[in-house]
């Protein structure tokens, strides 16, 4: 990990965008969803915030948090175990006067007297549903060089069809940047443009100073939304600079990306991409070595430690401790920690959650387009 601090804290938002997986978040948050065969979402972000110096990181929670703090504990496996700063997970507040945040600028409200209070300079603001090893120096650099008021991140890319749908517009929130010359001169919220667009990341670093102003004056006003609210409103005024990222990334927006994002892994370039600049810590489960039992076949998976493989596995990710029994069959498939497919079934375009059971001689067969999806600890 890197010794040097940054001048800046970290403020991950573990819930937004819960709502474009209700599968998944039924009891846990976007941020500890499964990812990857032995990782969470929240462990990219918070890996690359701790590999870039960034040794102060708060948890803005709203709701079924339980699942995160089981996974991140005392900090320990991201250096975070400190007296000062360190992991500070937020709960909401339960006070009749007080009601779960919906927007960036409700959560901030909630932690003005903490703001006030951290010697940093600068705060660096990011979601959890992005997989990515993005480099936070690099940006921090960038922002004090520009003079900018706020440095937003942003990739290249096409809208995903999730991100198109009226029902998901209705729920959340996604934002496009026309830029000119570096500036953001124009922040697109839910726009349907075709082609390639600058992307927003979700991902912010601002002057703690000018973050705590902003805050203030927007919450007596009952915004919400800091993007919408706060800085599409006030581009004129404030020098908003935009940072672009090249490098690999894996957003999740539905149930479809997230089956696709993990099975893009299997190549072994986007693998790399992912997990070679810098590396991902996460929370350790002491285990065997994956075991491949005489008659097993195995063809392009990822594995992670604990399987016990019989029957045949192919193009499928594994989590920790997924057995498959004999003259099993699983292909295409993400299987999530503890799965057991028992001897003689068959398992194709499926996703599973945790501790599922499928039981001897049963056949389950989505598509590539419609994955099937087997809620947490369910016996078919």
């Amino acid at each position: 990990m890197v010794n040097a601090n940054a001048n800046a804290l970290g403020i991950i938002f573990p819930n937004s965008y819960d709502s474009l997986v209700p599968e998944l978040v039924g009891e846990r948050l976007m941020a500890s969803i499964p990812f990857a065969g032995r990782y969470r979402m929240v462990d990219f972000i918070l890996s690359s915030m701790v590999n870039c110096g960034i040794d102060n990181v708060s948890f803005v929670v709203r709701k079924n948090y339980h699942s995160l703090m089981d996974h991140l504990g005392s900090g320990r496996e991201w250096d975070l175990t400190r007296k000062n700063g360190g992991l500070n997970i937020v709960p909401p507040f339960s006070e009749k006067t007080i009601k779960q945040y919906t927007g960036r600028v409700e959560a901030l409200a909630s932690i003005l007297r903490f703001l006030q209070h951290q010697k940093e300079k600068y705060v660096v603001m990011a979601d959890a549903n992005i997989a990515v090893n993005f480099d936070f120096k690099a940006m921090l650099d960038a922002h004090i060089e520009s003079g900018a008021d706020v440095t937003i991140a942003y990739a290249r890319e096409e809208l995903p069809p999730a991100a198109m749908n009226d029902d998901v517009l209705n729920k959340e929130l996604y934002y496009t940047l026309n830029i000119r010359n570096g500036r953001v001169e124009k922040i697109f919220v839910n726009s349907k443009e075709p082609g390639v667009q600058n992307f927003s990341m979700n991902i912010y670093i601002v002057n703690k100073d000018l973050l705590i102003q902003q805050i203030s004056s927007a919450f007596v006003r009952g915004y919400m939304y800091y993007e919408r609210d706060i800085l599409a409103s006030h581009l004129d005024e404030l020098n908003v600079q935009a940072f672009r990222f090249d490098g690999y990334l894996a957003r999740i927006s539905d149930m479809k990306t997230y089956f696709d994002e993990n099975m893009k892994l299997l190549d072994e370039s986007n693998l790399d991409a992912l997990f070679s600049p810098n590396p991902v810590y996460t929370k350790i489960r002491d285990d065997n070595p994956t075991r491949y039992i005489r008659g097993a076949k195995a063809k392009n998976i990822m594995v992670a430690d604990g399987c016990v493989i019989e029957g045949e596995v192919e193009n499928s990710i594994l989590f920790r401790g997924v057995k498959v029994g004999k003259g099993a069959k699983v292909k295409n498939c993400v299987l999530m920690q503890d799965t057991v497919v028992e001897a003689g079934a068959s398992v194709e375009y499926v996703i599973s959650d945790k501790n599922v059971t499928i039981t001897e001689g049963k056949e389950m067969k989505g598509t590539d387009t419609f994955p099937v999806y087997v809620a947490k600890h369910q016996v078919v």
